[in-house]
């Protein structure tokens, strides 16, 4: 059986979805944000040494990292669904989105988040300016021209084919998912970026997306 150690407001939510598009029976073992810190919780350690979320263990089998996960799943129990056909553009297509999700779009929302926190953390008064002064500019020369720039790209290529890899709905979308959904909470997604704005009606209008979503639990991507 193939468990999902599932951390609140995670990227642990897409891998339920993934089980739910391939009609897979699998179980949840539920973890808790620390509150104050927001970090997973040490019992995480005890499943892998990195304590980190998403997690699945499928048997002996221990597998972390959304991509890896992915990536097992698909190939492992997909039975050929929701990846195209090896040796065709598309899944070069495939290869690329689903590693380019958490190894380009990710980490400059991941950055805004932070700087985000310097900016408004509670410090001392004669600190504040400063802080906040270099929060600003970091965010104003680098960190939000580089959303910018991974957003007017998945823009563009959207308005080349419905899905990301093409015309099929793969893997591939739902691991896009994340840093879209943290782009719409917090990285200025908006009304500019019609193609990303219609495929998240659309993602979210999907049985399996609304499925994993009740197994899950609450999910406030602005708080991940």
């Amino acid at each position: 059986m193939i468990v999902v150690h599932h951390l609140n407001n995670s990227r642990s939510q897409r891998i339920l979805w993934l089980l739910e598009e391939l009609g897979l029976e699998y179980e949840i073992k539920r973890y808790q944000r620390d509150p104050r810190t927001m970090l997973a919780p040490p019992e995480l350690k005890a499943v892998h040494p990195l304590g980190k979320s998403p997690v699945i263990t499928d048997g002996d089998l221990v597998v972390a990292e959304s991509g890896a996960i992915a990536e097992y799943l698909v190939e492992r129990h997909g039975e050929g669904r929701l990846r195209p056909a090896a040796g065709t553009p598309a899944r070069l297509r495939y290869t690329h989105f689903l590693h380019y999700a958490e190894g380009s779009a990710m980490p400059p929302l991941l950055l805004k988040l932070v700087f985000d926190k310097v900016e408004n953390s509670p410090m001392p008064f004669f600190v504040k300016p400063i802080a906040r002064g270099i929060a600003q500019k970091v965010k104003g020369s680098f960190v939000l021209p580089q959303i910018a720039l991974h957003l007017g790209y998945l823009e563009a290529e959207l308005g080349k084919h419905p899905w990301f890899t093409g015309e099929e709905f793969t893997a591939a979308d739902i691991q896009l998912s994340f840093p879209l959904e943290a782009a719409a909470s917090r990285g200025g997604l908006d009304g500019k970026y019609p193609n990303l704005s219609d495929f998240l009606e659309r993602i979210h209008a999907r049985p399996a997306y609304q499925r994993a979503l009740e197994r899950g639990g609450k999910y406030e991507i602005g708080k991940a």
